[in-house]
């Protein structure tokens, strides 16, 4: 742009509404005269250090480009193009990822010291808002499918039940997908939930493709949730930590959620992120169709390849179809890659995919592992893996392939199976009475029977295996133990092999 900017171009600058995209309009500001005598502190400057060719587009709340927590410009139209891709009543942007629309969601609808329904395998975010506003937890426990070691989906009738049991709680929690892409029955369980007279939030972050295309399930929004997460980062292309909220119906109060999101997310929120997720929806508007297609055709191909297989599997929902399960569908972007019963621990066919392969799954338990894939992965990218898989699971018998567990060589016998569901527990306080106690470190096998002061989990994916307020059983202890001994990464266990408890 001429240094000498006109009316008319000064003008432009300040438009709203126009159709730019947002990137486009920070693009131009950035290649402006305009000079920053605002924050951020690096002042679009080409100087300032190894980042400097980020800074062009990092900017703050200045005339012509909005407020996201007071949007009527850009920003509420880029709220509106995300609304009108998911077919929500409401949508808002999220800058601090979907843990902050899950407790936004959480204290929205909730009273301080009342009462909450939600499944068990819910991400730790759903317990830290329990925590904030001091709820008494009860829980739905989904089945195991045994074949995996992973949760079953959400049944309708039992949450159903459980609001009978328990009809003072405000609202309901299910994740749906799982992290290991179990779907439940949205729709029925939002009939049940509503009949009750009670508000359903579905953390479907890692669902943000779900209803985009034929070929995917339905999406939560469609099937009547009342509020619904998405993390456009974890299965779209947008930058990490960029989510989205939907809110529809007239059970939840908009104010208070507008009001909790102005509260819980930055008062400086990043340009470049809102700019990554206005893109990412433009891209899925233009490419969606073409990019669901490939992904689907690309999936069967592996799917294909990998029936030539021996010892590994891959977890299917027609493989699940004939079976007592209460999950409706498998998100085919969620490859739970199994060598339970075999000679082989995830933790070792992680490692091998990574070392050798140099290929980097998103995460291993004692028997499977997960690889996320997504409308963006590349034909090399699926043929890689179904190649090295191939390799993997012929010399899975003909080497009988060694583990090792903190440098030491194993045989993978030793490494007991276990599941990653969590295990009931006995509650003897309110997690957030737990979270304020006093506390103490104890060495993790001499636990058993005292109350838990802090998470303990896997991560990822970031469930608890307990929570705080609940007593360490024997088997839960055990459970703790093996994934230890499978070398996972357990969280609340420090590396002297501690446990935070209560006094």
């Amino acid at each position: 742009m001429d240094r000498n900017v006109t009316d008319k171009e000064s003008s432009n600058l300040r438009q709203h509404g126009d159709g730019k995209s947002l990137y486009a309009a920070l693009s131009e500001y950035g290649d402006s005269d305009y000079y920053p005598y605002h924050m951020p502190g690096h002042k679009r400057s080409k100087s300032a250090g190894e980042m400097a060719r980020y800074y062009g587009i990092d900017i703050t709340e200045i005339d012509g480009f909005d407020d996201l927590h007071h949007a009527e410009g850009i920003l509420r139209d880029a709220e509106e193009r995300a609304n009108r891709l998911y077919g929500a009543e409401e949508t808002y942007y999220l800058v601090n990822g979907s843990t902050c629309g899950v407790l936004a969601s959480i204290m929205t609808v909730t009273e301080r010291g009342s009462e909450l329904l939600i499944a068990r395998n819910c991400h730790k975010s759903v317990y830290h808002a329990a925590i904030l506003q001091e709820l008494t937890l009860h829980y739905y426990y989904p089945p195991l499918l045994e074949e995996y070691g992973i949760c079953d989906g959400v049944a309708a009738d039992g949450i159903a039940r459980l609001l009978d049991e328990h009809p003072f709680c405000q609202a309901v929690v299910v994740t749906s997908p799982t992290y290991e892409g179990i779907v439940s029955d949205i729709q029925a369980i939002a009939d049940a939930v509503h009949e009750k007279g009670k508000i359903l939030i579905v953390d479907e972050a890692h669902g943000a493709h779900f209803g985009l295309d034929a070929s995917m399930p339905r999406g939560a929004v469609e099937c009547g949730a009342d509020l619904v997460i998405h993390s456009l980062h974890k299965t779209l292309p947008a930058m990490t930590q960029t989510a989205l909220i939907h809110v529809q119906g007239d059970r939840v109060d908009r104010r208070k959620l507008r009001e909790y999101l102005r509260m819980l997310q930055t008062s400086s929120p990043s340009y470049v992120m809102m700019a990554s997720m206005d893109a990412c929806v433009r891209y899925v508007e233009e490419h969606g169709a073409e990019r669901f297609a490939f992904m689907r055709h690309q999936y069967d191909l592996f799917c294909n390849k990998m029936e030539r297989c021996r010892h590994i599997r891959i977890g299917e929902m027609t493989e699940m179809s004939q079976k007592n399960c209460f999950f409706t569908d498998w998100d085919i972007g969620k490859l739970v890659i199994s060598v339970r019963h075999t000679s082989v621990s995830g933790r070792r066919l992680y490692d091998v995919l990574r070392e050798e392969y140099h290929l980097q799954p998103e995460m291993a338990v004692s028997d499977y592992v997960l690889a996320i894939m997504t409308i963006m992965d590349t034909e090399e990218g699926w043929q890689r893996l179904a190649d090295a898989l191939l390799q993997i699971d012929g010399r899975i018998e003909e080497e009988k392939m060694i583990d090792t567990v903190d440098g030491r060589c194993i045989a993978a016998k030793e490494i007991q199976i276990s599941n990653t569901a969590p295990m009931p527990a006995a509650v003897s306080m309110t997690a957030a009475c737990a979270f304020h106690k006093d506390r103490e470190e104890v060495p993790l096998a001499e636990s058993e029977g005292r109350v838990v002061a802090d998470f303990i989990n896997l991560y990822p994916p970031g469930i608890p295996i307990l929570v705080p307020g609940e007593v360490i059983s024997k088997e839960t202890l055990m459970q703790i133990e093996e994934h230890l001994r499978a070398g996972l990464q357990v969280r609340g266990v420090t590396a002297e092999g501690k446990v935070s408890v209560v006094l």
